[in-house]
């Protein structure tokens, strides 16, 4: 059959697809008349082969022109490439302050590159750059030659902007070698020739080709090997360089330095082939010993600020795959300057508590710990964030105390009592019995005591929580009930189960910072509950916007009563517990309160000004006493007053203002009564109608030489001496008050 002629004229014939249309042709001319039906019936086989045909050739060329269906890079999306340095995170005020991802890469510019290693990358890597349109047609003949003769794949031909495409566009896309991949690789690269000079493309081939040890683009890998920037590198240098990327890990003359000084002399002899250098110079840059940096470079980050690992959390939740699309840039609400004030404030006092913890016990197994939570308690975006003392700067990452840590706030939780109160028709001048206390609890009685056993008597509202008095609190709790106390808290955003047991009204439930400073901002913003922020928005390369929140805030609490207990908190840190931010050069309207755990576990210290909200905590992470004698108002309040006073500027005038509805009386600060004429001391306070006192006082009978103040300012003298004007001794008060 295969000695046929016939035969093999008509296997020519079927096998010729421009032979079979001309047949099918003539054979229609030749028979008119026929049918449609009865010619598709009689000619089926070519016409499906010819369908079939045109749908192949259709199907090949869409995959093409969609480069595999997955979608060509825009024209725009090419312009507004941008190799990788990880993401940017920014400040509020746009101040970049981090990266999202570690990437050992630092963009330049093409000028900033000498032009011996531009030379030397395109010697060694394609030597007509400048003359083809991104397929180097002679390379790719000669490469086809090689491998054919070879059996396998002995010489690639990629180009500079193939190698381009291939370390950006399609780096996510495709792994390994295939054909489809170097198809759609082929395709894009027209697509990059078409939108970019020739100087963009190498510009963006020295930033993206690895270079080995991590290093990706010139500038990393120059820092890498010779400790300098690549514009200080010389001919030889370069030329180390542009060895590397045909095999990075072979090559790096930290491994083997001999091979790595052959493959540097073979660039400089080709950068003499094609003109680049003279031979003279070759020769003399062979000469020259590799001298290799002492210290591989990587990217520093020990300036990093600890709340970038709250913020990489967050991206990672909503975007997990951002940084495909390139170098997004995430918008913080931090402010840079509060924020390293706050990290060297917690890691200053951090240090502080260890070595007073050691002096105590003799010795720790673990450093101390502090975690700090700053926000504007207006709109409750995060100001500064300080997750823990990190002890070893090099880690990142890590336990977020700040988020997570959930410890009893002590004392510090005691203005969700008195804002129950408040609630309930009490005022600050309303009177409790700071006495000796027994309560049931269960079978068991719960005495709970001041510290130092030592008691006031009576007091108002007001001076009880300036004392911080335990006793005084649980009776308030009592009257009200713990489950109005429970209410408060939640109302105002403590989102931790509270139990409803008596020991509440000092503290004792588990809560994390970042919900005990959240739950404060009611009291700091007229009564509106908050919801924190930290990430505003996230923008693609090119400002497209990718995901963004918005500020929440919801009313929970009567502006008036909010009035009423940042009144009350003024007065602890003009006067009692909180008074060592006065001491320490806090001046201003601030408000704020003490806490310490009964064991001396925990200490806190949250405060607020108009503007500014923020909370400290301090401990282990394994919780033992800090020291002897440890309390909020010894070792949190000096650093919530050193990051204040070095991170914080309030507004000229700045004050909190008095809502509408209530009304001004002149009070006797210890009866809680009407001023008279006879009180050594008076005391303007504003009430909410119906809840100010209607009866003069009539504690004090004898003319006296009376001062008038405002609830929230501070005497002209010492705390001490106030508090003796009214019948206390400062040895008695030493303790009764827990500095």
């Amino acid at each position: 059959m295969a000695e046929n002629p016939r035969w093999q004229r008509a296997s020519r014939v079927r096998l010729s697809p421009r032979t079979l249309v001309t047949s099918l042709r003539q054979r229609l001319r030749e028979a008119p008349k026929l049918s449609l039906r009865t010619l598709v019936r009689r000619h089926w086989i070519g016409l499906s082969l010819l369908a079939g045909s045109i749908i192949a050739v259709a199907a090949v060329d869409s995959w093409l022109l969609t480069c595999g269906f997955a979608g060509c890079p825009t024209a725009s999306e090419i312009r507004a490439f941008h190799p990788s340095e990880g993401g940017s995170v920014v400040d509020e005020y746009g101040r970049l302050i981090g990266h999202l991802a570690i990437v050992r890469r630092v963009n330049i510019e093409l000028r900033e590159v000498p032009a011996y290693v531009q030379q030397a990358f395109i010697a060694t890597e394609d030597r007509r750059f400048y003359d083809h349109n991104g397929l180097d047609w002679r390379g790719f003949m000669r490469a086809l030659v090689r491998n054919v003769g070879s059996f396998g794949v002995r010489e690639g031909f990629s180009t500079i902007t193939m190698q381009v495409v291939h370390n950006s566009f399609l780096a996510e896309r495709y792994h390994g070698r295939s054909l489809r991949r170097k198809l759609v690789e082929l395709r894009i690269t027209r697509l990059v020739e078409r939108e970019l000079t020739k100087n963009q493309i190498l510009e963006h081939y020295l930033n993206v080709i690895y270079l080995g040890n991590g290093m990706n683009g010139v500038e990393a890998a120059s820092r890498d090997l010779f400790g300098k920037h690549v514009s200080q590198l010389t001919l030889a240098e370069g030329a180390m360089l542009a060895a590397l990327p045909k095999a990075p890990s072979t090559y790096t003359p930290r491994r083997n330095a001999q091979v790595a000084q052959s493959r540097r002399n073979l660039v400089l002899g080709l950068m003499a082939d094609q003109g680049f250098i003279s031979a003279a110079q070759a020769s003399a840059a062979e000469r020259q010993p590799l001298r290799i940096a002492e210290n591989e470079w990587r990217p520093s980050t020990v300036d990093e600020p600890t709340a970038l690992d709250a913020v990489r959390a967050i991206v990672d939740s909503v975007l997990p795959d951002v940084l495909k699309d390139g170098d997004v840039t995430v918008h913080t609400t931090l402010d840079a300057a509060l924020q390293r004030s706050a990290d060297r404030a917690v890691a200053k006092q951090a240090a502080a508590i260890t070595r007073e913890t050691i002096d105590s016990y003799g010795r720790v197994s673990e450093p101390a710990q502090g975690a700090l939570v700053a926000m504007d308690p207006g709109s409750g975006d995060i100001r500064a964030l300080v997750p823990g003392r990190h002890t070893n700067k090099t880690v990142r990452g890590g336990f977020n105390r700040a988020l997570f840590a959930k410890r009893q706030p002590g004392s510090a939780f005691k203005p969700f009592v008195y804002e129950a109160a408040l609630r309930a028709g009490l005022s600050p001048a309303s009177m409790v019995d700071d006495d000796p206390v027994e309560v049931m609890s269960g079978r068991t009685i719960w005495r709970p005591a001041n510290y130092g056993d030592s008691y006031a008597g009576q007091v108002t509202l007001r001076r009880a929580l300036t004392l911080s008095a335990n006793a005084a609190t649980v009776r308030v709790s009592r009257t009200i009930g713990e489950p109005s106390v429970i209410a408060a808290a939640h109302r105002n955003g403590i989102v931790s189960q509270i139990p409803a047991v008596p020991a509440i009204a000092l503290g004792a439930v588990d809560v994390t910072p970042l919900e005990l400073v959240t739950a404060y901002a009611p009291f700091a913003n007229g009564g509106r509950k908050v919801r924190p922020r930290l990430v505003t928005r996230i923008e693609a390369p090119d400002g497209t916007l990718l995901w963004s929140t918005e500020i929440q805030t919801m009313p929970v609490l009567d502006p008036r009563d909010a009035y009423e207990i940042t009144s009350m908190l003024r007065s602890v840190v003009d006067y009692g517990t909180g008074r060592t931010l006065r001491d320490l050069g806090v001046t201003g309207p601030v408000a704020g309160k003490t806490g310490t755990t009964n064991d001396g576990n925990d200490v806190w210290f949250v405060g607020y000004t108009p503007s500014l909200l923020a909370g400290v905590w301090f401990g282990y992470d394994t919780p033992r006493p800090i020291a002897y004698g440890a309390s909020g108002g010894h070792f949190a309040a000096p650093a919530w007053a050193d990051f204040y006073l070095n991170g914080w500027r309030e507004r000229p005038g700045a004050d909190f203002p008095v809502p509408d509805g209530m009304v001004m009386r002149v009070i006797d600060p210890e009866s809680g009564m009407l001023a008279t004429e006879f009180c050594p001391r008076r005391q303007r306070e504003y009430f909410k109608p119906g809840s100010e006192p209607q009866l003069p006082c009539n504690m004090h009978q004898e003319p006296f030489e009376s001062q008038t103040v405002d609830n929230g300012e501070s005497l002209p003298q010492d705390v001490g001496n106030v508090l003796q004007s009214i019948g206390k001794g400062i040895g008695k008060l030493k303790k009764i008050f827990r500095f």
